[in-house]
C-alpha cells in the first residue's frame, strides 16, 4: 500500500490500461479518415466496437448486488446483451428492494428463485458465492470497494457501477483489486455509460484522430432538477436512514459531483486523451438541497500539466434552466460532444453524427442502447477469452471528481498527489443497523468567518 500512495499522475497513467490507447485490451475497429474541413488525413485512432450482441457462447449466470432501480437496470441489460445470458440471484441490504427487484424481472419473464433472494448486510457474500459467473455491482458506492474485493477473491467477472468509491482510500483498494483481476485474467467493465454509446464513439474516432487540433480547453456543464429523496421516518436508526436516502450523503453517495457528475467528467477526460489533472480548484454550496450533508451546486476548475484548464460546474435545483454540455476546444476547431457536432471557428458545422431518423430504412447509424452496450462488450471479453479491465479507468475519475469535491468543501486548491495519498475514509465502521456517532445533517463550509 505505501507503494501505491507514491504513485503520481504519470506512473498512474503509464500503469493503467490507458497508458497507451492502441494496447487496451478491448474489441477495436482502426480506421482513417479525413478530417471534417476536408484536404488533411486523420491520424488513425483504435476504437470500441459496436455489436448488435454478444458472440454465442458458453452461458454465462449473473449475480446482482443492490437491487434498487440501477441494478434492476444493469440486470436486465446483461439478459438482453446476447444469448445463453441468466440473472440467477439477487440480493440487497432492504427486502423490500429484492422484493421489488425481483418482481419486476419476473414481468419480463425472469424467475428468481427464493433460496437465491438474499437480503442483508452480508447478501453481497451469499450473492457472490453462488453459482454465477459474473457479479453486477450496483449498491450505494460506499460499499463498492469491500464488495469488489470479494468478487476478484472468489474469481468472478465483474461489471462495477460508477464511481468506484466515495473517498481516496476506497478508490486505492479499488485499483490493488483491479490489478488482482488483471493477473486472474478476469474481466473487469465499468458503468462510465458514454464510452459505449456510438454516436460519442465515432465522435471521439475524429477528435482523437486531430479534428480539432490540440485541445486548448474545455467546457462540461450538467444543469439538472434535484434528485430523489427520503424523509426519515420513525423507527428508522442512523444507518437505515442514511441507506434508505443515500443520494443525499457523501458518505454513501460521494455527493452529486461524484455519484453522477462523474459521467460527464469522464466525457471531458476521455477525449482529452485520458490525461490526468495537476490539481483542482472549486466553490460550491447548497441553496435548496433539504435533506443530508451535500451541496446541490459546483464549479469546479481542473489544471493540467500542459497549461490547459478545464471548467466543470454542476447543479441540482429544480426551477432552474437546465443543460447537460459537454464541448472541447482545439487550435482548428471544437466540438460539442454532447449533440456530436465539430465546428469551425466561424461557428459552420465541420461535421456531425449522420443520426437516421426513426422512421428511415437505413439505421446503420443508429445509436443502439449504451446501458446495453456496456454488458454486450463485457460477455464478448469472457466468451471471446480477451479479457477487459476497466477498472483503472473508473478509478481515475472517481478520484478526480473527489478531488473536486474537497477542494469545494475546503476552499483549497487541492493536487493530484494530495487526493491520490488522502487517508479519508468516509465508509461504516461497522456495517450494521444503528446509530452513527456525530451523524449531522449540515453542509460542509469552506473558509472561515469574516473577522468583525
Amino acid at each position: 500500500m505505501k507503494e501505491l500512495l507514491n504513485v503520481n499522475r504519470r506512473g498512474f497513467l503509464k500503469g493503467s490500461a490507458l497508458g497507451v490507447l492502441g494496447t487496451m485490451s478491448v474489441p477495436a475497429i482502426i480506421t482513417s479518415c479525413t478530417s471534417p474541413a476536408g484536404g488533411e488525413k486523420l491520424k488513425d485512432v483504435a476504437v470500441t466496437e459496436i455489436m448488435d450482441q454478444a458472440p454465442d457462447g458458453n452461458p454465462l449466470k449473473a449475480g446482482l448486488v443492490g437491487c434498487g432501480g440501477r441494478g434492476t437496470g444493469a440486470a436486465v441489460n446483461f439478459i438482453q446483451a446476447g444469448n445463453g445470458l441468466q440473472v440467477t440471484a439477487i440480493g440487497d441490504v432492504f427486502e423490500d428492494k429484492v422484493l421489488e427487484c425481483r418482481q419486476s424481472l419476473k414481468a419480463r419473464g425472469v424467475e428468481i428463485a427464493d433460496d437465491k433472494c438474499f437480503v442483508g448486510f452480508d447478501a453481497f457474500k451469499k450473492v457472490i458465492d453462488s453459482d454465477v459467473d459474473v457479479v453486477l455491482l450496483c449498491s450505494p458506492p460506499m460499499f463498492r470497494p469491500e464488495h469488489f474485493d470479494y468478487v476478484v477473491e472468489k474469481g468472478k467477472h465483474c461489471f462495477i457501477e460508477k464511481p468506484c468509491a466515495t473517498d481516496p482510500t476506497g478508490v486505492r483498494q479499488i485499483i490493488v483489486a483491479g490489478k488482482r483481476f488483471a493477473q486472474k485474467g478476469l474481466t473487469v467493465v465499468n458503468g462510465l455509460c458514454y464510452r459505449s454509446a456510438k454516436d460519442k464513439i465515432e465522435t471521439w474516432r475524429r477528435v482523437g484522430g486531430g479534428a480539432i487540433g490540440d485541445i486548448v480547453s474545455a467546457h462540461v456543464s450538467r444543469m439538472g432538477g434535484s434528485l430523489w429523496f427520503r424523509k426519515r421516518e420513525k423507527g428508522w436508526s442512523d444507518t437505515e436512514y442514511i441507506l434508505r436516502n443515500w443520494t443525499s450523503f457523501c458518505a454513501t453517495s460521494g455527493d452529486f459531483v461524484v455519484e453522477q457528475f462523474v459521467h460527464e467528467m469522464d466525457l471531458m477526460k476521455w477525449y482529452m486523451g485520458d490525461i490526468l489533472p495537476v490539481s483542482a480548484e472549486a466553490n460550491g454550496g447548497r441553496q435548496r438541497r433539504v435533506t443530508g450533508d451535500m451541496y446541490d451546486h459546483f464549479s469546479i476548475t481542473y489544471v493540467f500539466e500542459n497549461g490547459v484548464r478545464a471548467h466543470c460546474t454542476s447543479r441540482q435545483i429544480d426551477g432552474c434552466d437546465n443543460q447537460t454540455v459537454t464541448m472541447l476546444y482545439g487550435t482548428k476547431g471544437y466540438v460539442n460532444v454532447s449533440n456530436s457536432k465539430i465546428y469551425n471557428y466561424d461557428g459552420t458545422i465541420a461535421w456531425e453524427y449522420p443520426r437516421p431518423r426513426r422512421d428511415d430504412p437505413d439505421q446503420t447509424w443508429a445509436v443502439p442502447d449504451m446501458y446495453r452496450q456496456e454488458h454486450v462488450r463485457m460477455v464478448n471479453a469472457i466468451r471471446t477469452g480477451k479479457p477487459l479491465n476497466e477498472t483503472d479507468i473508473v478509478a481515475q475519475v472517481t478520484l478526480m471528481a473527489i478531488m473536486g469535491r474537497e477542494a469545494a468543501y475546503s476552499g483549497k486548491f487541492k493536487t493530484w498527489e494530495q487526493i491520490m495519498a488522502s487517508d479519508q475514509n468516509l465508509r461504516l465502521a461497522k456495517n450494521e443497523f444503528g446509530p452513527i456517532p456525530g451523524l449531522k445533517e449540515e453542509r460542509p463550509l469552506a473558509g472561515t468567518s469574516p473577522k468583525v
